[in-house]
């Protein structure tokens, strides 16, 4: 008899609430590129803006890539709640998503590491911005189109 054991991937014993800061990762559904749709995209980030605020969270960056999306976060207070916030972004968008073309946003989980106190925030913010010029869609992050910062301008280095 086999045992099917599911993998863990949130912290055990960590509710995940407070001022820590978070780099996200959220898959397409189905990893399709469809984040090259630039009103979409465009939408993403509204409401991006809209539910960090109500949440209480702080976007240091954003980043769509074709099939995915990484976010670094940081909580403003000690209720900010990153599962909630990500739940409600998900479930909003994945809703009107759905009611417009008729097919799943997102997949069904997404992948969070908890930044350690040693590690920068600034150091982590611009390897996210580097993502399209690793993965050689643009020479430069400033020439990427679907990424930003709610907190610096990130046409600065």
């Amino acid at each position: 008899m086999m045992i099917n054991y599911k993998k863990r991937i949130r912290l055990k014993d960590f509710d995940y609430k407070g001022y820590y800061r978070y780099f996200i990762t959220i898959c397409t559904f189905n990893k399709l590129p469809i984040f090259r749709d630039t009103s979409l995209v465009k939408w993403l980030i509204n409401i991006l803006r809209e539910k960090s605020k109500s949440f209480g969270f702080k976007i240091w960056v954003y980043c769509f890539m074709p099939d995915h999306f990484h976010i670094l976060i940081e909580g403003k207070d000690l209720h900010s709640d990153m599962k909630q916030f990500i739940s409600s972004y998900k479930q909003h968008t994945g809703f009107y998503y759905k009611k417009y073309k008729g097919e799943s946003l997102w997949q069904v989980n997404f992948y969070e590491h908890l930044l350690r106190k040693e590690e920068e925030t600034m150091s982590v913010a611009y390897y996210i911005l580097g993502n399209p010029v690793r993965k050689g869609l643009v020479d430069d992050y400033r020439q990427y189109t679907f990424l930003g910062s709610f907190e610096f301008d990130i046409t600065q280095t």
